[in-house]
Order: C-alpha cells, then sequence, then structure tokens
C-alpha cells in the first residue's frame, strides 16, 4: 500500500532572485545601484532590467527599498 498524503516540500513554491530578461541577479546589482545612489528609473535605464517585460520590476523597488536581493512571495505590480 502506498502512502497518498503529499509531503511539504522544504522549497518555497516561489523563489525570484533575478531579472529573467537580463539574466541579472538582484544580488549582483544591489552593490551597483547602491554604488551609485539609483533610483528605479535610473536602475532601469543603466542595466535594462525592469524595461522588457517588467516581472522584476517590484522585486527591483523592494530589493532598493530595503536591500533584498531574493524573494519567497509574490510581489505586487504597483507598489500599494
Amino acid at each position: 500500500m502506498t502512502d497518498s498524503t503529499v509531503q511539504p516540500s522544504s522549497r518555497p513554491a516561489v523563489f525570484i532572485d533575478r531579472c529573467i530578461c537580463r539574466n541579472r541577479s538582484f544580488e549582483e546589482l544591489l552593490p551597483e545601484a547602491r554604488a551609485g545612489s539609483w533610483s528605479l528609473a535610473e536602475l532601469i535605464r543603466v542595466t535594462g532590467c525592469g524595461g522588457q517585460c517588467g516581472l522584476c520590476r517590484p522585486y527591483l523597488r523592494a530589493m532598493l527599498a530595503t536591500g533584498r536581493t531574493a524573494f519567497t512571495e509574490l510581489l505586487p505590480m504597483e507598489p500599494a
């Protein structure tokens, strides 16, 4: 007899740590953004991250505000 219960995964369901269009990690972008005192608009202009599909834009915004470089939750497209 097999056990049909689903075991919870130790891996988060969502893990976001990069701009997929430019394949640049937030960990790589954060020091550049801090050194240049970039706003979100400047980060987009200089790196191109956040300027194509835009899915990473809320994470870039949060990265600039908090210093976090990895996210395990979905963020809204526009700040609340």
